[in-house]
């Protein structure tokens, strides 16, 4: 675990060795959870924020009517909830959940918070790196905004496809939602996506098998200029 942290955007530039000191003195601890269980309840307040050690969660917004959005997910080395966390008392608007078997650091932001009576220059870190997670979320909720910004199904799919390509460096990727998890995330109905992404195949712009996508060399339509 301690390599993985490491490694994390929220642990960037501590040391393995300052780790263990670290967390002792934020009284963390983990938690495994199974596919499908809660993390965070909607509606619920929460003193935590999450590192994800294994597997996937995701964060999804449900209206009065059922209606479901995805608002984006978390794989190993990513951060959750720690806009809620810094909020004492405020309940959450969204939910959290485990897209599969999946072990979390869990840690008390109000100790992260808070400089030890050590004065340890590493949780001076600590405080920095948080504050750069929650700029890093502010984008990814921006980048969410630009890809529901289209009118069209089609280009809803091609800026998220075209920001999964940027990401992995590569023309093929492989996306975390299964089918009616992307459409929850973009807004749009499942059976209209699913019989666009075939449309999309059709016509050479892309190519899939469950959730490995290839963009293909096609030219883009006028119509995703909008």
């Amino acid at each position: 675990m301690k390599f993985l942290l490491s490694n994390t955007q929220l642990f960037r530039g501590i040391g393995e060795s300052e780790i263990d000191s670290l967390l002792h003195c934020l009284g963390a601890f983990e938690k495994t959870y199974e596919k499908g269980e809660v993390i965070f309840p909607e509606g619920e307040p929460t003193q935590f924020l999450g590192v994800v050690l294994s597997g996937r969660v995701m964060v999804e917004h449900s209206d009065i009517w059922g209606n479901r959005a995805i608002l984006g997910s978390a794989a190993p080395g990513a951060v959750f909830g720690e806009a809620y966390a810094c909020i004492p008392g405020e309940p959450l608007q969204v939910c959290v959940s485990a897209m599969e078997k999946t072990d979390l650091l869990l840690l008390n932001v109000g100790k992260v918070l808070t400089t030890c009576t050590s004065a340890c220059p590493f949780h001076t870190k600590l405080v920095r790196n948080l504050l750069a997670v929650c700029a890093a979320k502010n984008l990814q909720l921006s980048g969410r905004i630009l890809h529901t910004s289209s009118k069209s199904i089609r280009g809803r799919l091609l800026s998220y496809f075209s920001e999964c390509a940027k990401r992995a460096g590569s023309y093929s990727f492989r996306i975390p939602y299964n089918r009616q998890q992307l459409a929850d995330y973009l807004g749009v109905d499942r059976s209209a996506m699913c019989n666009e992404l075939s449309k999309m195949q059709k016509d050479g712009l892309i190519r899939y098998e469950k959730n490995d996508v290839l963009l293909g060399e096609a030219n883009l339509p006028s119509e995703l200029a909008e």
